[in-house]
């Protein structure tokens, strides 16, 4: 499991004031997720992932690919959806990782669910970035349900993800934050006891200036305020 992980992990704890704006922020639950509705309605697959099917919900999908620009919450949906149903979260990022990273991962979580019978999802940043070989290294797992696989990318999954990966995984198209997801997002972070509790006043105009600077994405707006 990667830093990033553990910095998911941490927001079960009380909040640390050193950290990142945009760490201490991160949705804990699909509903608080903004500017993505049009993916996250009922019986949606990242919905449909993060209710157990004991629940009633549809059959969930073995595999998701997160489409989008940077700072739309990709890997925060990924690790929502992993807290929520209850399933371990594990993190790879493709610049870093080989298929012996791969191997290893898949190979914990699937003595994971014989012994324990605990899921997990695999996240998988910037997937775009794995070689054939890597990509390839992934499919008898995903096609047995060792994991429940979700990866992210920048780049057109049809042009960067294996065809074979391709048509096992559903691809979600994420969007950049709309100006008032960005007014939502900071009235949150200027008030909510996570972010700067109430400490800290904005006017419009500064607000409209960090929405206009961000441009749609979140995790800069927050850096910026």
């Amino acid at each position: 499991m990667t830093d990033d992980a553990d910095l998911f992990a941490a927001t079960d704890a009380p909040e640390d004031v050193t950290r990142p704006l945009a760490v201490r922020m991160r949705p804990a639950t699909l509903d608080e997720v903004l500017g993505q509705d049009h993916v996250l309605g009922p019986g949606s697959p990242l919905r449909r992932l993060a209710n157990p099917a004991s629940k009633g919900s549809l059959t969930a999908p073995s595999s998701i690919i997160l489409f989008g620009p940077p700072g739309v919450g990709k890997t925060t949906l990924a690790y929502i959806v992993a807290k929520q149903s209850g399933r371990v979260f594990e993190e790879l990022s493709a610049v870093t990782s080989g298929v012996k990273d791969v191997r290893a991962v898949l190979d914990r979580a699937h003595r994971r669910l014989v012994a324990e019978g605990k899921e997990t999802v695999l996240f998988i940043d910037e997937v775009h970035r794995f070689s054939k070989s890597q990509q390839d290294a992934l499919l008898p797992s995903v096609e047995n349900r060792d994991v429940t696989f979700i990866a992210a990318t920048t780049e057109n999954p049809s042009f960067s993800v294996i065809k074979p990966l391709l048509s096992r995984s559903v691809v979600v198209k994420l969007e950049s934050l709309e100006p008032d997801d960005l007014k939502t997002l900071i009235e949150r972070a200027l008030n909510d006891p996570r972010g700067l509790k109430g400490e800290v006043k904005a006017t419009d105009e500064a607000v409209d200036e960090i929405v206009r600077m961000a441009g749609g994405d979140a995790r800069k707006t927050l850096t910026i305020l």
